[in-house]
């Protein structure tokens, strides 16, 4: 079956196993390890993922913010210009898939749910674990269910971790009691405790309503792990359609929203504003980047134009 046949026939709604597994291709092509200087490191290493073991890779020349001690003196002495050396990361590294597929995550009006588009990022990201020789653990969470997976070698625990994306109670609507932001900020706690020093950690959602101390909880990771925060997002979020009167469809719902009132458009608009302002603040600090992932986009571009491609 070509490409193209294969995403024809995804459902926009939600995944199937087969549906990841058909990933493995391009999530094996992507290298998610962008070589960066970061800091350097008790012994004397200086790492491009916190806490690991690395060699070195290249001279590129000198970025404001690079760490002075990673200066090339030697190829800053021969060409009259500052630069730096930049290491490679070992294998074997920590790599964790925290996925949230709460409620607000099963919508979209283009392309597909946006946990479907949450799912296929996920999928990439195990895929390129497995062919980059690292551990891949997860955290796949909705407002009733928490399921973790540690890190571990191989192609098994890739499938482990797409098994359980594809549990069908996480595609079905929670019980009218459960609290969103609870569920959100037990997984995000949770993530604090078991990520270990050196891991890279991509979160993917929404990032909506995830509890008080989730700037806290937040900063607490990147002071020892890597952070890629994968923003999933469609574009009604964003701006609301044209003046006028809209059924919108859902898992488990339909309600209609009128669009024609001018502040309620802005208030609208700001909400999710105020969500990426709060967003962006976080990427001002080291060890966090944040990445869009619109739900009409194409998933595996989203991290090429991130990472390099083997």
């Amino acid at each position: 079956m070509t490409a193209d046949a294969a995403r024809a026939q995804r459902s926009p709604v939600r995944v199937t196993l087969g549906d990841l597994v058909r990933l493995r291709r391009a999530g094996e092509t992507l290298h998610l390890a962008a070589p960066r200087v970061r800091v350097a490191t008790e012994g004397g290493h200086v790492s491009p993922y916190k806490g690991r073991g690395v060699e070195f890779d290249e001279s590129r020349p000198y970025q404001p913010g690079d760490d002075l001690r990673t200066i090339d003196w030697r190829v800053t002495a021969r060409t009259g210009k500052p630069y730096t050396k930049v290491f490679r990361e070992e294998r074997n590294r920590p790599v964790f898939v925290w996925l949230d597929l709460r409620r607000p995550m099963l919508f979209a009006t283009r392309g597909a749910f946006k946990g479907v588009r949450a799912a296929e990022l996920a999928a990439l990201v195990a895929w390129s674990a497995v062919g980059n020789g690292d551990r891949l653990g997860g955290i796949v969470f909705s407002e009733s269910e928490h399921h973790e997976l540690r890190p571990a070698l191989g192609a098994r625990p890739a499938l482990r971790l797409l098994q359980t994306i594809c549990t069908p109670s996480l595609w079905k609507p929670p019980p009218s009691a459960a609290v969103p932001e609870a569920n959100a900020a037990h997984a995000l706690k949770k993530l604090t405790r078991v990520a270990r020093p050196g891991s890279l950690i991509f979160l993917i959602s929404d990032f909506r309503r995830l509890g008080s101390d989730a700037e806290r909880d937040l900063r607490e990771l990147a002071g020892h792990c890597d952070l890629l925060m994968v923003h999933v997002y469609d574009g009604v979020e964003v701006e609301l359609p044209p003046p006028g009167r809209y059924r919108i469809e859902s898992v488990g719902r339909s309600f209609t929203i009128e669009t024609g009132n001018e502040a309620t458009r802005r208030r609208y608009h700001e909400r999710f504003a105020e969500r990426r302002r709060w967003l962006e603040s976080l990427t001002r600090r080291p060890g966090i980047r944040l990445v869009d992932c619109p739900t009409d986009a194409e998933p595996r571009s989203v991290l090429a134009q991130q990472f390099r491609q083997r």
